[in-house]
Protein backbone atom coordinates (compact mmCIF):
# COMPACT_ATOMS: atom_id res chain seq x y z
CA UNK A 1 0.00 0.00 0.00
CA UNK A 2 1.61 3.48 -0.74
CA UNK A 3 1.21 6.61 1.33
CA UNK A 4 -0.43 9.79 0.27
CA UNK A 5 1.62 12.49 0.54
CA UNK A 6 1.94 15.22 3.15
CA UNK A 7 4.11 17.40 1.82
CA UNK A 8 4.92 18.77 -1.91
CA UNK A 9 7.87 17.48 -1.67
CA UNK A 10 6.63 13.83 -1.34
CA UNK A 11 4.26 14.88 -4.29
CA UNK A 12 6.96 15.74 -6.15
CA UNK A 13 8.94 13.13 -5.60
CA UNK A 14 6.42 10.48 -6.07
CA UNK A 15 6.44 10.72 -9.84
CA UNK A 16 8.74 9.58 -12.56
CA UNK A 17 11.44 12.13 -13.45
CA UNK A 18 10.26 13.73 -16.49
CA UNK A 19 7.16 14.72 -14.29
CA UNK A 20 9.17 15.38 -11.04
CA UNK A 21 11.28 17.95 -13.72
CA UNK A 22 8.66 20.05 -14.84
CA UNK A 23 6.70 19.75 -10.78
CA UNK A 24 10.02 21.12 -9.63
CA UNK A 25 9.70 23.76 -12.29
CA UNK A 26 6.62 24.86 -11.55
CA UNK A 27 7.43 24.63 -7.83
CA UNK A 28 10.08 27.33 -8.54
CA UNK A 29 7.99 29.61 -11.11
CA UNK A 30 5.11 29.21 -8.15
CA UNK A 31 7.25 30.27 -5.23
CA UNK A 32 8.78 33.36 -7.35
CA UNK A 33 5.86 34.84 -8.57
CA UNK A 34 3.68 34.27 -5.42
CA UNK A 35 6.51 34.47 -2.64
CA UNK A 36 3.95 35.24 0.72
CA UNK A 37 1.19 32.11 -0.49
CA UNK A 38 1.51 29.53 1.77
CA UNK A 39 2.66 26.18 0.12
CA UNK A 40 0.74 23.10 0.68
CA UNK A 41 -1.52 19.84 -0.79
CA UNK A 42 -5.06 20.52 -1.49
CA UNK A 43 -6.91 17.28 -3.11
CA UNK A 44 -3.61 15.66 -2.77
CA UNK A 45 -2.21 18.30 -5.44
CA UNK A 46 0.44 21.46 -4.66
CA UNK A 47 -1.66 24.69 -3.93
CA UNK A 48 -0.61 28.20 -3.15
CA UNK A 49 -2.82 29.96 -0.71
CA UNK A 50 -3.69 33.35 1.00
CA UNK A 51 -6.78 33.52 2.37
CA UNK A 52 -7.95 31.29 -0.03
CA UNK A 53 -6.66 29.21 -2.89
CA UNK A 54 -5.16 31.14 -5.37
CA UNK A 55 -3.79 28.43 -7.97
CA UNK A 56 -3.37 24.53 -8.05
CA UNK A 57 -0.82 22.26 -10.33
CA UNK A 58 -0.85 18.57 -10.78
CA UNK A 59 1.05 16.02 -12.67
CA UNK A 60 -0.06 13.70 -15.15
CA UNK A 61 1.08 10.69 -17.00
CA UNK A 62 0.74 12.74 -20.53
CA UNK A 63 0.99 16.06 -18.98
CA UNK A 64 0.99 18.50 -16.10
CA UNK A 65 -2.16 20.82 -14.66
CA UNK A 66 -1.78 24.80 -13.85
CA UNK A 67 -5.42 25.80 -12.36
CA UNK A 68 -6.40 28.55 -11.82
CA UNK A 69 -10.02 30.63 -11.71
CA UNK A 70 -12.08 30.54 -14.71
CA UNK A 71 -11.98 34.14 -14.47
CA UNK A 72 -8.01 34.37 -14.95
CA UNK A 73 -8.12 31.68 -17.46
CA UNK A 74 -10.10 33.69 -19.31
CA UNK A 75 -7.89 36.95 -19.36
CA UNK A 76 -5.39 35.28 -20.94
CA UNK A 77 -6.71 32.74 -22.71
CA UNK A 78 -5.41 34.19 -26.23
CA UNK A 79 -1.94 34.23 -25.58
CA UNK A 80 -2.19 30.06 -24.49
CA UNK A 81 -3.10 29.09 -27.99
CA UNK A 82 -1.33 25.99 -28.83
CA UNK A 83 -2.03 24.55 -24.96
CA UNK A 84 -4.94 22.48 -23.83
CA UNK A 85 -7.52 24.40 -21.61
CA UNK A 86 -10.53 23.52 -19.12
CA UNK A 87 -12.88 25.27 -17.18
CA UNK A 88 -9.66 27.12 -15.11
CA UNK A 89 -6.85 24.67 -16.10
CA UNK A 90 -3.90 24.59 -18.83
CA UNK A 91 -1.93 21.74 -19.70
CA UNK A 92 1.32 21.55 -20.05
CA UNK A 93 2.76 18.37 -22.00
CA UNK A 94 6.21 17.46 -21.27
CA UNK A 95 7.43 17.93 -25.08
CA UNK A 96 6.73 21.26 -24.54
CA UNK A 97 8.40 24.14 -22.69
CA UNK A 98 6.84 25.58 -19.89
CA UNK A 99 5.16 29.08 -21.19
CA UNK A 100 6.85 30.79 -18.35
CA UNK A 101 6.49 34.11 -18.42
CA UNK A 102 2.57 34.23 -19.65
CA UNK A 103 1.84 31.87 -15.83
CA UNK A 104 4.12 34.44 -14.44
CA UNK A 105 1.51 37.11 -15.29
CA UNK A 106 -1.45 34.48 -14.04
CA UNK A 107 0.04 33.83 -11.03
CA UNK A 108 0.20 37.86 -10.28
CA UNK A 109 -3.47 38.51 -11.77
CA UNK A 110 -4.95 35.97 -10.02
CA UNK A 111 -3.31 37.64 -6.78
CA UNK A 112 -4.93 40.74 -7.42
CA UNK A 113 -8.11 38.83 -8.24
CA UNK A 114 -8.18 37.75 -4.86
CA UNK A 115 -6.90 40.90 -3.05
CA UNK A 116 -8.54 43.82 -4.95
CA UNK A 117 -11.62 42.35 -6.19
CA UNK A 118 -12.15 39.22 -3.64
CA UNK A 119 -12.68 36.43 -6.14
CA UNK A 120 -12.30 33.24 -4.11
CA UNK A 121 -11.41 29.79 -5.24
CA UNK A 122 -14.10 27.84 -7.49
Amino acid sequence: MTTKPETVEQYIDSFPDVVRQRLQELRELSRSNAPDAVEGLKWGSPAYSSGTILFVFSGHKKHANFVFTPSTLRAFIDELDGYATGKGSVQLPYDKPVPSEVLGRMIGYRIREYEDDGVKWM
